[in-house]
């Protein structure tokens, strides 16, 4: 585990179940809302699945499993991986509560074992802002295609690159040039919504941020085809780009 993956653990695991609580309710009133609409939970991703039931899925950096729950209850067979033994905690009881199977491994996404799941999953699959957590793009892209079937299905969603210059999803986290390639310290994705005191104790993440190109580049260049990069509007104003989606899909051996 690199020391920046271990500052993130770090960060992640800083309270990180109670505010799933606080935020997100008890696991069973998660699970209840989980099971009356697990599409609807799934928001806008519901779009990028062409079938759920039988269909086995890497929830990437999957957090408290907030989308591997619902897919789940569709019937597909969802693997988490995730870096916080808080989040795995949290999900693994919102599933039981939903009564859904969830396999979820704890570990540096990095360092997932190849040997064990390489070319296990029909889709790999991540939402919620993952890319800045890791400082080789290139090296990321390099196991999600690892981890595909051949024929298989990446679905990449994350804030979009425009976010670089300007805090357009209320994130507070700093901006800088759109060309930056620096590595900065900045506060997790939760510390915002903690009482002052508690703020200023929690663990700040390393964060590396992307352009559009350096994104698309690195999806290409690690051995896929992109089929699809669909820009969203952000949540604060719907006139500038908050979020965006790739989908791209690993040839088969008899394509080449």
């Amino acid at each position: 585990m690199t020391d920046y993956t271990a500052q993130n653990k770090r960060a992640w695991e800083y309270n990180a179940y109670e505010f799933w609580v606080k935020h997100s309710g008890s696991p069973a009133d998660r699970a209840k809302r989980d099971l009356e609409d697990s599409i609807g939970m799934l928001k806008r991703y519901s779009d990028y699945f062409d079938a759920y039931k039988g269909i086995k899925i890497a929830n990437i950096c999957g957090s408290c499993g907030k989308k591997a729950v619902p897919l789940a209850v569709l019937g597909a067979e969802v693997t988490v991986f995730d870096i916080s033994e808080d989040n795995k905690k949290y999900a693994l009881e919102v599933a039981a509560a939903a009564n859904v199977n969830l396999n979820y491994e704890v570990c540096d996404i990095l360092e997932i074992d190849i040997r064990r799941y390489g070319g296990s999953f029909d889709i790999v699959f991540m939402e919620g802002g993952v890319l800045h957590y890791f400082h080789d793009i290139d090296e990321f892209m390099r196991i999600m295609h690892l981890l595909l079937k051949d024929g298989g299905k990446m679905i990449c969603s994350d804030f979009h690159p425009f976010t670089k210059i300007k805090d357009i999803l209320n994130l507070e986290q700093p901006s800088m040039s759109y060309f930056s390639t620096e590595v900065f310290e900045g506060e997790m994705a939760h510390a915002r919504f903690w009482e002052e005191d508690i703020r200023e104790q929690m663990p700040r993440c390393s964060y590396r941020k992307y352009t559009v190109s350096e994104i698309i580049n690195s999806i290409i260049n690690s051995g896929f085809v992109l089929k699809r990069f669909d820009e969203h509007p952000a949540w604060t104003n719907e006139k500038i780009p908050g979020e965006f989606t790739a989908v791209a899909i690993k040839q088969r051996l008899s394509d080449n």
